[in-house]
């Protein structure tokens, strides 16, 4: 007889794969409709990442011939990849209340301030999506030849 755990495991097992593969067909939808390349090293696999490159380049007035990256983390994060000196997250921003406690001569402390807070996307195929709103929203609807 199956344990109640098998069964469980098995389905999990069920919906990953299902999830897996529609996250695969997401990717060759992009390939096919927009021209979007799929760039994930082994590494980045790994890790549950996935890297994307656009035929378009990485800022309008950039002069180098380099193409737009951005990527999806397995973190909830979209971030692009370059035309700055480091990767910065295209997450939904929001102020957040935050509260910070140091030691000082007068002990402790506690001060309060708002801060700017990124809106974590957790499910993959949502991340996929919200990249390709941004790209075409920023990117697409901005260029006059095909791409």
């Amino acid at each position: 007889m199956i344990a109640l755990t098998q069964i469980i495991n098995m389905s999990k097992t069920t919906w990953q794969l299902k999830n897996e593969a529609l996250e695969n067909a997401f990717a060759r939808r992009l390939l096919v409709e927009y021209n979007i390349k799929e760039v994930t090293t082994q590494r980045q696999a790994i890790n549950g990442t996935r890297e994307f490159e656009f035929p378009v380049p990485t800022h309008p007035t950039h002069y180098k011939n380099t193409k737009l990256r951005l990527a999806v983390f397995k973190s909830g994060c979209v971030r692009k990849q370059n035309g700055t000196y480091s990767p910065y997250q295209l997450n939904k921003q929001y102020k957040q209340n935050r509260r910070t406690t140091f030691l000082t001569e007068n002990g402790l402390e506690t001060t309060e301030y708002v801060g700017i807070a990124r809106a974590q996307i957790w499910n993959q195929l949502a991340r996929l999506n919200y990249m390709l709103e941004y790209y075409l929203r920023n990117y697409k609807l901005n260029t006059t030849t095909d791409g």
